[in-house]
């Protein structure tokens, strides 16, 4: 039996880039439909950002996925939203692939009830985000982007918000919300600017946060102690705007916020009143609840925040290589190898997803 798969691309990693993925790991078990789900880059943007506030079901199956849908084993993308619509269109689906770590624009409830495996990438950008959320509490803290800013307009400015306080990183303390994949490489590399390293994360046990030379604390502790409290966590119902206005309160007056990992894990009125305040020293921010950014948030008007365009993982790197990360582990685990990148394993006890691999194999 040979598969056929559904190869979904966007303007962010093109439907041909998937497609030489396959080439290179899959084409021995199977042929491909290759098509782009949205190739406009502001629509992407904000399509998939909705998704990410709304999940999956807001979207509707595309035409190409109604067409070539009763033929499907085997969906994979990166932000193509895999709702129950998606799944009905796709009748014989019993892979879904996802060339992120993200799983917001999957139905993943759904698709474990049906018995379809889905596979994402983990750590795919880490390198990426981790790089970019150390820049950022130095562009901060250092007044790097207004400078330039500054600069371009004719302007040699020395004075900041900051200018009583401008610290060196060394001798500091970090606060990490999140010790995942990122979480642990911001640890690493912070290392060698000699700071101390505190860490919230109620999934991650002690000895590993005490492995990596960081200090296990609670949320409470982490925001009353750190200098600077950068964020990478996923984001979930429980944990939506879990930094609000209280735990923000007990940040110390010269600490900066960083987040390069999700808008809704803060409460963003609460940060504006904080940085308008000036009860918070500073924020760097690379993601928002609505993005591109309204052209009326008071972000805008502040002088004590660094602001870029939901960039921190897109670099060509992480982006070209997750295709390939992602087919490399399913063909792993059909030929009988030990995959890495498995979500819901509960459906390799589903009879009928066993029945359908026996045939592949």
């Amino acid at each position: 039996m040979r598969l056929k798969a559904f190869l979904s691309g966007d303007a962010m990693i093109a439907g041909k880039h998937f497609q030489s993925a396959w080439q290179e790991h899959l084409s021995q078990y199977g042929d491909t439909v290759t098509f782009d789900w949205e190739s406009d880059w502001q629509k992407l943007q904000y399509r998939r950002l909705e998704v990410e506030k709304h999940g999956p079901e807001i979207e509707n199956p595309t035409k190409e996925m109604i067409d070539y849908g009763k033929e499907i084993d085997v969906l994979m993308g990166l932000f193509v939203p895999v709702s129950s619509k998606v799944m009905d269109a796709m009748p014989n689906l019993r892979i879904i692939g996802l060339s992120r770590a993200g799983l917001e624009n999957v139905n993943l409830n759904e698709a474990t009830k049906r018995g379809i495996l889905v596979f994402n990438v983990q750590g795919r950008n880490a390198h990426a985000v981790s790089d970019y959320a150390i820049g950022m509490m130095l562009a901060e803290c250092r007044n790097i982007a207004r400078a330039h800013h500054a600069i371009k307009n004719g302007v040699w400015q020395k004075s900041f918000v900051n200018s009583e306080s401008i610290p060196e990183l060394t001798g500091r303390t970090v606060g990490l919300i999140g010790f995942g994949h990122i979480g642990r490489l911001v640890a690493k590399k912070l290392t060698g600017f000699c700071v101390r390293i505190l860490v919230y994360d109620p999934y991650t046990n002690a000895a590993v946060i005490e492995q990596a030379g960081c200090i296990k604390a609670e949320l409470d502790e982490v925001m009353r102690k750190s200098d600077f409290v950068s964020i990478h966590a996923r984001l979930t119902e429980q944990n939506r705007n879990m930094i609000g206005k209280k735990e923000i309160g007990k940040m110390k007056p010269t600490a900066y916020l960083i987040n390069t990992g999700r808008a809704g894990l803060v409460d963003q009125k609460a940060l504006v009143e904080a940085l308008q305040n000036k009860t918070i020293m500073g924020a760097a921010l690379d993601v928002f609840t609505t993005e591109p950014i309204e052209k009326d948030s008071p972000f805008l008007h502040l002088d004590n925040v660094t602001l870029t365009t939901h960039m921190a993982g897109t670099t060509t790197d992480a982006l070209m290589n997750s295709p390939g990360l992602l087919m490399e582990d399913v063909a792993r685990f059909l030929s009988e190898k030990e995959a890495k990148f498995i979500v819901n394993p509960e459906v390799l006890q589903n009879k009928e997803f066993n029945d359908w691999l026996n045939r592949i194999r």
